[in-house]
């Protein structure tokens, strides 16, 4: 018996709750769509379903066993759609929902390089620091800066970035230098808005994990507002190191509390659904993977 039959008339009964509309499905008739799932079970020596005169239902073999068989249906899918979208020029409409400040800062160059390169592609870009619906809202694909995206979207991660606290020189020298993050507490903060943290930080020191609820002047949901008030001495802030980074080479950001560090986050490209993945999706993100393969944000 062909495996991927098996795999196929397994599928179509589970997920159709019915060896009838299994068959219906499967253009096969009922007889043979029940032999195989027999023929299936004798194989593996296991009960995959439980099966009534009223209903049918899986055993706990038989979810686990389904589970790995779509995962195995998806990849093949995968494979095809490869090869497909290998030999079909990348076309049509893309709409990205991108970060701003990333946006405005990183991929404004590379937009142009792709419009060159696929000539059928349109873009369609919202630069935006609101985590959008990319399924409701009718997106292709995301720019995500996160520690780990949705697990029910697909992903690929472009680059990493980490979290640095840091004010300007005059601010340190009015204010002092933070040593540890409770000195926080007497510290103007420059927050950021959409922070998953809120106004509590959070960091890995010396001695173990460390928590501060710190004091917020500003809040703001642009990360480029609150560096601003920074540069301009207001007060300290925490931000990632691919807007930080110009800056704190140039000494006109200071990092501070380098022994105790902030999260590190992934830049991601996100998207729907991996299965029939567009060409002009696939094209985009595999130009982004390439785009910023050899960042060094981190390096100051």
């Amino acid at each position: 018996m062909n495996k991927l039959r098996e795999i196929e008339s397994f599928i179509a009964v589970a997920e159709l709750g019915s060896f009838v509309k299994a068959a219906d499905a499967l253009n096969v008739s009922k007889a043979a769509v029940s032999r195989t799932i027999l023929e299936l079970e004798a194989r593996l020596g296991a009960r995959l379903m439980q099966r009534t005169t009223r209903r049918l239902s899986l055993t706990e073999a038989g979810v686990l066993y389904l589970d790995r068989c779509k995962q195995i249906v998806s990849a093949l899918e995968d494979a095809d759609q490869m090869l497909t979208a290998g030999n079909t020029d990348p076309t049509g409409l893309l709409r990205i929902n991108v970060p701003q400040t990333f946006g405005v800062l990183h991929l404004v160059k590379v937009w142009p390089c792709l419009l060159r390169r696929y000539p059928g592609i349109k873009l369609d870009i919202t630069l935006s620091d609101r985590i959008v619906d990319i399924v409701e809202e009718g997106y292709d694909m995301a720019i995500r800066i996160a520690r780990l995206p949705s697990s029910s979207l697909i992903y690929r991660k472009l680059a990493s970035t980490r979290i640095v606290v840091c004010a300007a020189p005059d601010y340190l020298e009015r204010h002092g230098t933070p040593q540890h993050p409770e000195d926080l507490k007497d510290h103007t903060v420059l927050g950021y808005s959409y922070s998953a943290d809120k106004d509590e930080w959070h960091f890995e020191g010396p001695d173990g994990p460390v928590s501060v609820k710190t004091n917020v002047r500003m809040h703001a949901n642009n990360g480029d507002t609150c560096v601003a008030a920074a540069l301009a001495g207001i007060g300290i802030t925490r931000q990632p190191t691919f807007m930080l980074n110009e800056h704190i080479r140039s000494g006109k950001l200071v990092r501070v509390m380098p022994d105790y560090t902030a999260v590190e986050l992934g830049i991601y490209a996100v998207y729907p659904s991996r299965t029939h993945l567009p060409a002009k999706v696939r094209a985009t993100i595999d130009f982004l993977v390439h785009a910023f393969e050899e960042v060094k944000w981190d390096d100051y």
